[in-house]
C-alpha cells in the first residue's frame, strides 16, 4: 500500500450521495466526469474521504 492510501477512508457511493443529499445517480455523474475522484474495487467505485472534501473545499462560496 502506498503512502497516499496509508489510513485514507474510503466511502461508498451510497454514503457520499448521503453526505451531499443528492442522488447516486448525481455522484456517478461526478465521478464519470472526472470532477470527483474514485478507484473501482471490483465491481464498484469507492470515493476517498480526502477526495470528497477536496471537492467539496474547491467548491465551496460564502453566502453573504
Amino acid at each position: 500500500m502506498t503512502e497516499e492510501f496509508d489510513g485514507a477512508r474510503f466511502l461508498t457511493v451510497t454514503e457520499v450521495a448521503a453526505q451531499l443529499r443528492v442522488s447516486t445517480m448525481t455522484v456517478y455523474r461526478l465521478i464519470n466526469a472526472g470532477t470527483l475522484a474514485a478507484v473501482r474495487i471490483g465491481k464498484s467505485l469507492r470515493i476517498r474521504e480526502d477526495d470528497l472534501m477536496a471537492y467539496l473545499s474547491v467548491r465551496y462560496t460564502k453566502a453573504g
